[in-house]
């Protein structure tokens, strides 16, 4: 490394420190022009980093460390959610099932049933106070376990959430590095989820678990890499109750279960006496691997009704489920393909679809996902793993809500395959707290015009060059 390339490395590395210092101390979501353009600065750092091949692996390993330890001491400043976190663990903690519980009736009843009642329920909002928790079992473990450790203390609680996604980010290096190998890609793939600025920022800085939920998808895909599907189910239903998301990849192990050991009528040419022992063969490989796929779907779904049981009663399904159904039928945010379906909406009927735009949408998706399963080839892990990535991406492409810190999800998966669309998506995701800055809260619909127009342009440009090798 020459002189000016190891001094220009230092350079790039302490102005991006001082970029994250700012960030996590000193910034307001309300300062959208300053939280753009420390936000562009760090990517462009990101960028020279991962481009230079002099930059050893273990300096990024100590970079990514570097970055996530400057937000160790921050109180999250680009979101609230972090008070909802609190308030369901220390609710799990005092003896309260947080399904069915809502805080805002605490507080209207002037009660306490924990630590900092009011603060916490004043941070979160009245409109996240007013629902009940729709975070899954082993999500609520880790708001558990971070009032074990701080019962009293919001800054303690802060500390030992954001040291469990750090964690997370570190089991996902290990497993995705693993990963990496065994399908041939380069393990400085990695880099592209652990240094990118949107991970350090919405994750570390702001408490989003997606760390948790995708450190289980990962090490998920790592075993049935391995041939060893039953710990994969297991890790996936960890997944899966971390965040809900992950079931919709579940139909796409289809062909990794069923098809993808079945003798190809290629092999060998096909003679009259051997075409009902072969079609018997194949038959029997169809019923096995049928057979492995029922019992990956049962533990997966066994191991979650385990995980919600503890927490069951006549009135959890209820509840639940009105939370989770709010995302689609009445939360609208950053979304693309939605805001105009709602103008076509408002064109034709002059008020606003969501009840019925939030129901079709999922339809969409399960069609795509029937597509994808069925009618494109995802035997091995890159072409699964592609397939899963667009497969999510269609379904945040016609979602009403889409926050920040989804899109984690679909550049872990990125990592893996040969797309790096959800990348310019985790640099463009950043104009939606333009909403933030205005006051009440409103989005500027150009802003979301711009990311989504930034997006589809890398990713047309994408699938089009790579079309021309071979199909998507």
């Amino acid at each position: 490394m020459s002189f000016l390339q190891k001094y220009s490395n230092i350079f790039v590395i302490a102005l991006s420190t001082l970029c994250y210092f700012f960030f996590a101390y000193f910034l307001e979501r309300t300062q959208f022009y300053t939280v753009s353009f420390l936000w562009f600065s760090l990517f462009g750092g990101f960028y020279i980093l991962l481009k230079n091949k002099k930059i050893h692996f273990a300096t990024l390993v100590g970079l990514a460390i570097l970055f996530r330890l400057v937000f160790l001491f921050a109180t999250p400043n680009l979101s609230q959610d972090f008070y909802r976190f609190i308030w369901d663990g220390r609710m799990i903690l005092n003896g309260f099932n947080p399904y069915l519980s809502l805080p805002e009736s605490f507080i209207q009843q002037n009660s306490q049933p924990i630590a900092a009642t009011k603060t916490l329920y004043e941070g979160m909002g009245q409109l996240n106070g007013s629902h009940y928790s729709n975070y899954p079992p082993l999500n609520q473990l880790c708001f558990f376990i971070a009032a074990i450790f701080a019962s009293k203390s919001i800054f303690g609680s802060v500390i030992v959430l954001r040291i469990l996604i750090i964690l997370a980010d570190f089991g996902i290096l290990y497993f995705g590095k693993k990963l990496l190998e065994r399908l041939g890609l380069p393990i400085k793939n990695i880099f592209w989820y652990l240094l990118n600025p949107f991970i350090i920022i919405e994750m570390t800085g702001n408490l989003h678990f997606e760390p948790i939920m995708l450190l289980f998808l990962v090490w998920a895909f790592y075993k049935l890499h391995q041939q060893k599907w039953i710990w994969a189910a297991v890790l996936f239903a960890c997944s899966v109750s971390v965040k809900l998301i992950p079931l919709l990849f579940l139909p796409l192990f289809f062909q990794w279960f069923v098809r993808r050991n079945v003798p190809s009528n290629k092999v060998a040419p096909i003679r009259k006496s051997t075409a009902p022992t072969l079609i018997k063969t194949k038959w029997s490989f169809y019923c096995k691997g049928i057979r492995k796929l029922l019992l990956f779907y049962i533990i997966i779904l066994a191991i979650n009704i385990l995980l919600f049981l503890p927490f069951y009663s006549s009135e959890f399904l209820t509840n639940y489920s009105s939370s989770v159904r709010l995302w689609f039928q009445t939360f609208e945010f950053n979304a693309s393909f939605y805001y105009i379906f709602r103008e076509i909406g408002y064109l034709f009927r002059g008020y606003n679809e969501i009840a019925i735009i939030g129901k079709i949408t999922p339809i969409l998706t399960i069609l795509f996902l029937v597509y994808l399963s069925f009618f494109r080839s995802n035997k091995d892990g890159i072409q699964l793993l592609t397939a899963m990535l667009f497969g999510l991406s269609f379904y945040y492409f016609t979602a009403t809500t889409v926050h920040p810190w989804y899109v984690a999800t679909p550049l872990i998966l990125s990592v893996f395959t040969k797309y790096r669309f959800p990348i310019v998506w985790s640099l463009a995701v950043i104009v939606t707290y333009q909403a933030y800055a205005n006051n009440p809260w409103k989005e500027n619909l150009w802003f979301v015009f711009i990311e989504y127009l930034v997006v589809f342009s890398f990713l047309t440009y994408e699938v089009f060059r790579h079309s021309k090798v071979n199909k998507l």
